[in-house]
């Protein structure tokens, strides 16, 4: 069936030929429009219901990637390019015009479907990589968009050649003369790109890294690295997203190392009120000795503070004579014990109680030591109970937690004074 028979039949009717001849045609073209349709969706059903269930059932997990990027599917777009192409010059002979027409719509369309399968391919081949024992190490998402980039680049060209009746090779020879521009629209992709190699051969940063940045706004954990972008999922929930390329410019923390150590640290202080520290009376030191976590140290202490003071003969009654125990040096032995003794405390990291220096907020007394658990509650809770702890403790050392007068303060303060004034 040719649009020229079925315009020799219509004119039987006594329908114009130029009206005959249209109504030809444009049924041929229906006809075959139809039947690459058809055949578009039967090789569908043959790659959805046939192709795809035996993929689903092999033991291998990376063939599954296929049926999520599409692969075969675009594959099936093929079939009525085949067909039209298969038809066309049979169907209109007489009419070399529209066999050239459809030949360059064919050949453009072609393109796009060969543009649709590398992509489709590259995502496949993202996605195997990152499922792999490095992917996660050296991300492939910003190489393959870059991929991506060339290839579309590469085919709008081919586009172009056929439609205009070019060589490819004319186009690709212009492209020197508009490089300044190219680098002017692409420039984020070109720096991207750049810092994406950068970032993935440096092992700076990967999906999955809690990274702070304050000056973009972000705090929490990278859920994508792309081309252009790292996203960054904050811990209110918002989405924070940051070129690629600032990364490698500007400074960023990384608590990457801090996961892969298994310790996270605690750095806090206790201020301690300087009017409560004191030298250890006899009352005193009986007090210390009924902590069991002591007794190590007191017997270690007073053992060697008694050789000393035996050696210097003074009046030991007076106790700024000899040496003394006490009672904030005592503290900081039982923090170091009662940490060394924590279930919850990293023991072969660093580990030290050290008294920095007096200011208006009296004696700093800093726990520097690291918790075994570094899952961000769970190192809240540690660190939480641990000050809870020595805090409540202070007194019985007879020691003070320093604390700024507050207004109920200088209130009692004030009818301290007015009753004073009073009598």
């Amino acid at each position: 069936m040719t649009p020229d028979n079925i315009a020799q039949w219509l004119i039987q009717f006594n329908i114009d030929s130029f009206l005959a001849e249209m109504i030809g045609t444009v049924t041929v073209m229906l006809y075959v429009a139809i039947l690459a349709m058809l055949a578009n969706f039967i090789a569908k059903r043959i790659i959805a219901k046939i192709i795809h269930p035996l993929i689903k059932r092999t033991t291998i997990a990376w063939d599954d990637l296929l049926i999520e990027n599409s692969v075969l599917i675009r594959f099936s777009h093929l079939v009525p390019a085949a067909i039209i192409r298969a038809l066309t010059p049979v169907l209109f002979a007489s009419m070399p015009e529209i066999v050239r027409l459809s030949h360059l719509v064919l050949n453009v369309y072609l393109i796009v479907i060969v543009l649709l399968i590398a992509d489709a391919l590259l995502n496949f081949t993202c996605g195997v990589w990152e499922r792999g024992p490095v992917g996660k190490r050296y991300p492939a998402k910003s190489v393959i968009q870059a991929l991506k980039l060339v290839i579309y680049l590469v085919g709008v060209i081919f586009i172009l050649s056929v439609i205009l009746g070019k060589s490819p090779l004319v186009f690709f020879s212009g492209l020197g003369a508009i490089t300044a521009i190219l680098l002017l629209i692409f420039k984020d992709a070109i720096l991207g790109l750049v810092a994406g190699i950068q970032l993935s051969v440096n092992n700076m940063v990967m999906v999955g890294d809690w990274i702070e940045m304050p000056a973009r706004g972000a705090d929490g954990d990278v859920i994508d690295v792309s081309l252009t972008t790292v996203k960054v999922q904050n811990w209110d929930k918002t989405i924070t997203t940051i070129p690629t390329y600032a990364l490698i410019s500007d400074s960023f923390k990384n608590w990457r190392g801090m996961s892969e150590s298994g310790g996270r640290r605690i750095k806090r202080p206790i201020h301690v009120d300087l009017r409560t520290i004191q030298f250890a009376d006899e009352e005193l030191l009986n007090r210390f000795k009924r902590i069991r976590i002591l007794r190590p140290y007191l017997d270690s202490k007073l053992e060697e503070i008694k050789k000393y003071n035996d050696g210097v003969g003074d009046d030991l009654h007076e106790l700024i004579n000899g040496r003394r125990l006490t009672n904030i040096g005592t503290f900081r032995a039982y923090c170091v014990a009662y940490l060394r003794n924590h279930p919850k405390v990293h023991q072969d990291m660093t580990l030290l109680v050290r008294q920095l220096a007096p200011a208006e907020h009296g004696l700093p007394m800093e726990i520097y030591v690291f918790t075994n658990d570094t899952v961000w509650a769970n190192y809240e809770g540690i660190q939480g109970d641990i000050f809870d702890h020595l805090l409540s403790i202070l007194p019985e050392f007879k020691l003070s937690a320093y604390q700024s007068p507050s207004g109920a303060d200088l209130e009692k303060a004030g009818l301290r004074l007015q009753l004073k004034g009073e009598a």
